[in-house]
């Protein structure tokens, strides 16, 4: 039996889309054994997963460095067939140096890619196609035991998640934050567009316990019934169960978009500071881009986004088209 461990520490969208790894690997190796490392907090994503072992949590909110050297250990102990480090950076790095395994793969930028038995190259601004896709990125490192076809990723809710965030007729959702303050479309913009949704269809926003003020604000800048501020009150897999059953999910260039590509629910995506090229679009089959059709000079302004826009303008979120947003049944009945 292979045993396999694929590490991603960074955040919710990362780990949502490093499941298309498991994914493609149980298709290949189904009675494979698979372990996954993620950061504390994260684990909550791959609860239900039928085909992870186990998942290894690194706590990296208390005694960072002593625990990144506990999980190493707990790594090298396992006695790994291949390690799939997913990440760019010096602690996966050494995780994966240290793990004894029999494989490592990992890309190009990690400090450590000189000791790692499968080596890739890491490239953003390509395309938007999906062979250029972070989770095609992904894929790369197991392509030489597999094969060179897309997998996307997925989530598995289970039948009370679905019971949880059951709602009673037409609804879409909207996730108006992100981590970065210029990958989310500003509020302003929110609420001039929930403005414009007929009031026959309801309005869910979502988001983390984090989210929560930010979508009060909103609520409170609008007038009108069927709004309903969630952020905060499910978990990972109850929203994404609720994405699901969604005429449509809006979200930002951020987590919410992934987690809809790993139930392919409708998606409508809006990019502020950064471009689809990057390689994070969504996947769903139902899906588009809504993004400023005004070429700016200083946009894309970093591949994350920014605390602030370092211009002070914001054109990128400002400068959008709010009926671009629209879906087609809404603009029959505005005509």
């Amino acid at each position: 039996m292979k045993k396999f461990l694929v590490i991603q520490t960074a955040f919710i969208g990362d780990v949502i889309m490093a499941t298309a790894v498991v994914e493609k690997l149980i298709k290949f190796y189904p009675e494979s054994s698979i372990d996954f490392v993620v950061r504390n907090g994260n684990e909550g994503l791959l609860r239900n997963n039928p085909h992870i072992n186990e998942v290894i949590i690194w706590n990296k909110k208390v005694d960072k460095n002593k625990n990144l050297l506990k999980v190493a250990a707990e790594i090298r102990r396992r006695k790994y067939d291949r390690v799939i480090n997913l990440q760019r950076f010096f602690s996966t790095g050494l995780m994966t140096f240290l793990s004894s395994a029999k494989s490592t793969a990992g890309f190009d930028k990690n400090p450590f890619s000189t000791f790692f038995s499968i080596k890739q190259s890491y490239e953003v601004g390509v395309g938007r196609e999906r062979e250029h896709h972070e989770v095609s990125r992904y894929l790369s490192l197991i392509e030489d035991i597999t094969d060179a076809e897309f997998v996307g990723p997925k989530l598995y809710p289970r039948e009370i998640d679905y019971d949880k965030a059951k709602f009673e007729g037409k609804y879409v959702t909207m996730g108006p934050s992100s981590v970065w303050y210029t990958k989310q479309h500003h509020k302003d913009k929110w609420v001039e567009f929930i403005n414009k949704v007929p009031e026959d269809t309801a309005i869910i926003l979502i988001g983390g316990p984090g989210d929560r003020d930010l979508c009060d604000e909103i609520v409170e800048k609008v007038d009108r019934g069927n709004l309903c501020n969630w952020a905060g009150k499910l978990s990972f897999l109850q929203s994404a169960a609720l994405m699901k059953g969604a005429v449509m999910n809006y979200v930002n260039d951020s987590a919410p978009q992934h987690m809809a590509s790993s139930m392919n629910a409708p998606v409508t995506a809006i990019f502020c500071s950064t471009i689809p090229e990057f390689g994070f679009g969504p996947l769903s089959s139902n899906s588009r881009i809504v993004e400023i059709k005004e070429k700016l000079d200083c946009r894309p302004c970093g591949i994350h986004g920014h605390k602030k826009c370092p211009k002070g303008h914001f054109k990128c979120s400002m400068d959008i088209d709010t009926n671009e947003l629209l879906i087609s049944d809404w603009k029959k009945k505005e005509a």
